[in-house]
């Protein structure tokens, strides 16, 4: 597997591994809340930091937005789990603290985080756009 900074051309594929780990991951969401996430994500991702992870014969498999220590966004399509591709993209952040937010309603992303040493920090009723769907805020800080 290697890692790279995204492309334009990248954009329908990332769409596509976001669309399909969202669907397997955020069972809480409907159909129309995804299709709203989808528009704005083909709107912001063009403008994000964002690193690719590649496979040899696979094309990409996952990416990470990035903003200094913040993780914007995580996913790797759900054919390629458990193959240390987030972990990978995680590891690549160059960041002593790295922080980010899961919903609440995502219990293996949040068990997936914990294993890879964030904590939970604080609690929001609900997520960015005010829709009943809570937040954890995480936090790993990793030695110098």
């Amino acid at each position: 597997m290697q890692l790279r900074d995204a492309a334009p051309a990248d954009l329908e594929v990332l769409v596509g591994i976001w669309r399909r780990a969202v669907e397997a991951t955020h069972r809480f969401l409907t159909t129309s809340v995804i299709d709203g996430l989808e528009e704005r994500l083909r709107a912001d991702l063009p403008r994000a930091a964002v690193r690719v992870a590649v496979g040899p014969d696979d094309g990409p498999l996952g990416f990470l937005a990035a903003r200094g220590g913040e993780v914007d966004m995580l996913f790797v399509d759900p054919a390629a789990h458990g193959r240390g591709i987030g972990t990978a993209l995680l590891d690549d952040v160059r960041a002593p603290i790295l922080t980010l937010q899961v919903n609440e309603q995502n219990p293996g992303a949040r068990a997936w985080y914990r294993r890879r040493g964030f904590v939970e920090t604080a609690r929001s009723e609900t997520d960015a756009d005010g829709r009943p769907y809570p937040l954890i805020h995480l936090r790993r800080v990793t030695p110098p």
